[in-house]
């Protein structure tokens, strides 16, 4: 890979609010978006299967597509149809709805797709209350995740600018996602707050890699920020693009919980770039007194 060029960023021709604005102002966005999104449906993003309950139904169907299921299933109240596993013919209905309700899913999909013969392969069923359950849990796990790492950062750097920096850039990372998720369809699965709880992770490094540099080496203060993000530049896009892989990967073999969990990423690590290396660099700027450190 080649050298990338960094110090080309003009950071000397815009002020410290000037750098700063962009992301705030992106993350205004994003939380409106997720506030509007909880507004409307008493939720900060649509949530999957696994926190809502209800029943997934995974079937054999030669010869048709999830539009034509959907329109077969009209008159039931299903949540989506997708196509599963490596085979053409494979695919997934999910529900909120149970028992008798469905059941009569299932009898309609033998019905237009069995020809005498049973098609369904798979039944899973979960109660309302396991799924919020198991929403509890994962924003449990999510708080401590972050509660977590703030104290960590307080800790290794005990001042209060660069460690808000770090944490204000990590909290950003977490809701353009959201907010693009909302945006996009995206529903929040396990997937995906594991893949959140690695954006957390991702944000971290790139930040204290970036204070590190400029709090605690000699030089200049430009210079030791570009030794920084010649690291972690290529770091995020290295990963950014392994993201796109996998993405593409699972677009193609139908795993869409892979595809998911790689678009959430992509949307942490770009938003990572900006926030490191605008909010963060701008903070750390008007901290140290810019190259006078």
């Amino acid at each position: 890979m080649g050298r990338i060029d960094v110090e080309r960023a003009p950071y000397e021709e815009y002020t410290d609010r000037q750098l700063a604005a962009i992301p705030l102002v992106i993350l205004g966005i994003s939380l409106a978006i997720i506030a509007g999104a909880y507004v409307m449906t008493g939720s900060p993003v649509a949530l999957g299967f696994e926190f809502t309950g209800g029943t997934e139904i995974q079937f054999v169907a030669e010869d048709t597509s999830t539009d034509e299921i959907e329109q077969v299933l009209s008159e039931h109240d299903i949540e989506n149809v997708r196509s599963v596993g490596l085979e053409d013919n494979r695919y997934a209905v999910q529900t909120q709805a149970t028992g008798e309700e469905a059941e009569a899913i299932e009898q309609t999909l033998n019905e237009e797709y069995g020809n005498g013969e049973d098609v369904i392969q798979r039944v899973e069923q979960r109660s309302a209350s396991f799924g919020g359950d198991t929403q509890g849990q994962a924003l449990l796990g999510l708080v401590v995740a972050f509660a977590g790492m703030s104290i960590l950062v307080a800790l290794m750097f005990r001042t209060f600018v660069p460690s808000i920096a770090v944490v204000l850039s990590a909290f950003s990372d977490i809701m353009i996602p959201l907010a693009l998720m909302n945006l996009l369809g995206i529903e929040l699965t396990l997937g995906a707050v594991a893949a959140l709880l690695m954006i957390i992770g991702y944000s971290v490094d790139s930040d204290i890699l970036l204070n590190n540099h400029v709090l605690r080496r000699r030089g200049g203060f430009y210079d030791n920020a570009y030794a920084a993000m010649r690291t972690g530049v290529s770091m995020t896009l290295t990963s950014i693009a392994a993201m796109v892989t996998m993405a593409i990967v699972a677009r193609v073999f139908g795993i869409p919980l892979l595809g998911d969990i790689a678009l959430i990423l992509i949307f942490g690590l770009a938003a990572d770039l900006l926030n490191t290396y605008l909010l963060n660099m701008s903070l750390l700027r008007w901290y140290t007194g810019g190259d006078s450190a």
